[in-house]
């Protein structure tokens, strides 16, 4: 305000100047002549400072607001349900994380500031306008009410473009993201060319877009600055008139230009404030949506047991489930399942029978349907989720790593990760038979793994992972999604890993099966079979004895290729 203030004295301390230039009789020119050029630089440097702080502030207010923004929409997003991130795309969630928190940011800070300092400026100005002279304000702000019409028409075809634009950038992003972090999988097919045509089509996309925002910007900006150059034609023309007939000086219509044209520029900077505004609430619109959604499963509520509550036994009673985006494809319809605490149960299936379906359920990243899911009779939807997520170890057979060094992936399975001491690092990896293959690098446990841990081998990355589940603190369950590959160091890893807990093994292959306690068929989605691996091998018409024939005809089948 105080920058408005210095900045709109300014014209009519001119204008005072020039009537003393041609009114004031020779012996007190210098003297009146002086004094009002020092009082004119005193005002001059007072705006100056004023605006220089307004800078700063606006500055540090924006990035304040945009770091705000960005922790507490990337807080939100963590918070959803599995559910969610099936529905949403990777990409889209990243555009909104950096690019429209940005423009948000920007719209509440620099934009904001200086609509506020246009709105105030014009205020102003056409307040002095009418003190200086009231017939020719009112003649000349006849232009105004046609061009505010104008603005409010502009504005909404631009929030619609704005939020179109968004769109379009997020689904290039989402898939930018997605080729790069799949480069090796592009370049094993040979598709680089192909991939760089679907990214040119988006980004051309969003190209027209741009255009007709261009379109709609070049006419409203250049009605406006018509506009301006009108509104100091008919300054011209009317002040003319009234310094004829003498009903002005020289020094008022002067004045009354300088204050003219000081609206005109704070019209023009207040119709970009407004249009920045509608692409800041067309950008903004997905950040409330996103910042305001509720997940529909809580991170941190529940029951919590005591240890000693805690045995490991597991119930699936007459549960049916399907995924949120494919309700029509149910996974599961009445299954039923036992596993009793401290022991080991393989669940095997052909492909899209539900076996890691059920670890899912398990971690809660999904409820069934109808029917429960109980550990030592507790309905896990009692259950505090974060509680039970950090009782429950899991080793996939695709572990992802973190691209950071081995260290950090190990201690991010501890429930502080920075209390985790090198010793327990190396023990884990120790138990885990990652120890030798770590120290042979030159870097040791700080070496970085790459992205999702791609600079490690399948069995590397199977136990650096299970030594990640062993700083967990889940001494009554462990899951394992999928059994590893055929690995002597992996297994024996493995073998560790279970003793002492319940552990519910998806498995592939005959070896994981065999040490088993139990072993349940998952078909028409249900458990068809359960048994230990010889009472199921001994039925000659079961599906347990089709599938483990098929599977050794399939392992027989690989290896004469692979002798081949």
């Amino acid at each position: 305000m105080q920058t408005d203030s210095v900045t709109m004295s300014a014209p009519f301390f001119l204008g005072k100047v020039i009537d003393t230039i041609y009114t004031s009789p020779p012996e007190d020119f210098t003297s009146s002549l002086t004094s009002l050029c020092i009082m004119l630089t005193g005002v001059f440097l007072c705006g100056g400072a004023a605006n220089a702080a307004r800078v700063y502030l606006m500055q540090i207010s924006g990035q304040q607001i945009v770091r705000k923004l960005r922790e507490s929409l990337f807080s939100s997003i963590l918070m959803q349900e599995v559910g969610f991130f099936d529905k949403t795309r990777t990409g889209e969630l990243i555009n909104r994380l950096s690019a429209d928190t940005t423009i948000v940011g920007h719209c509440l800070t620099d934009n904001l500031s200086g609509g506020l300092r246009s709105l105030a400026q014009a205020g102003a100005g056409v307040g002095m306008m009418l003190y200086v002279s009231p017939s020719l304000a009112g003649f000349v702000l006849m232009v105004v009410p046609p061009i505010a019409c104008l603005a409010v028409i502009f504005g909404k075809f631009l929030r619609s473009i704005s939020r179109r634009t968004q769109d379009a950038l997020a689904e290039a992003t989402q898939l930018a993201e997605e080729r790069i972090s799949n480069i090796r999988t592009v370049r094993a097919f040979g598709k680089e060319l192909t991939e760089v045509q679907k990214y040119s089509e988006k980004v051309d996309h969003i190209f027209e877009l741009a255009k007709k925002e261009a379109v709609l910007s070049a006419g409203f900006y250049g009605v406006t600055g018509l506009s301006g150059n009108i509104i100091i034609l008919s300054v011209l023309y009317k002040g003319g008139l009234l310094m004829a007939s003498e009903a002005m000086t020289i020094g008022q219509l002067s004045s009354f230009l300088m204050y003219a044209f000081w609206v005109g520029i704070s019209i023009a900077g207040f119709s970009s404030f407004y249009s920045e505004l509608m692409k800041g609430l067309g950008a903004g619109t997905r950040l409330w949506e996103l910042m305001d959604r509720k997940p529909e499963f809580p991170l941190n509520e529940g029951l919590v047991l005591k240890p000693e509550q805690l045995k490991g036994e597991l119930d699936f009673c007459n549960v049916c489930f399907a995924y949120p985006t494919r309700k029509d494809s149910p996974i599961f319809q009445d299954l039923n399942l036992s596993v009793p605490a401290g022991s080991v149960m393989a669940v095997v299936g052909s492909s899209g029978s539900g076996k890691s379906t059920l670890v899912s359920l398990l971690l809660r990243l999904y409820d069934p349907d109808s029917g429960v899911v109980t550990v030592d009779g507790w309905d896990i939807r009692d259950l505090n989720p974060y509680w039970l997520r950090s009782h429950i170890g899991t080793v996939s057979q695709e572990p992802v790593l973190f691209s950071c060094s081995i260290a950090e992936n190990i201690a991010y399975g501890a429930a502080d990760p920075s209390r985790v001491t090198v010793e327990d690092i190396y023990r884990a990896a120790q138990i885990a038979n990652a120890h030798d293959f770590i120290q042979e690098f030159p870097k040791g446990y700080d070496t970085v793994v790459g992205e999702k841990g791609v600079l490690l081998s399948g069995g590397q990355k199977q136990r650096v992972a299970i030594a990640r589940a062993l700083l967990k603190t889940c001494p009554g369950l462990c899951f394992s999604a999928l059994d590893a590959e055929n690995e002597f160091l992996v297994q024996e890893a493995l073998e560790r890993l279970m003793h002492g807990r319940t552990v519910l093994i998806i498995a592939h292959r005959l070896s994981t099966i065999q040490s088993a306690d139990a072993v349940a068929v998952l078909d028409q989605h249900r458990v068809m079979e359960i048994g230990s691996h010889a009472k199921l091998l001994a039925n000659g018409q079961g599906l347990f004895r089709k599938l483990m024939e098929k599977q050794a005809f399939l392992q027989a089948k690989q290896k004469q290729a692979l002798f081949k």
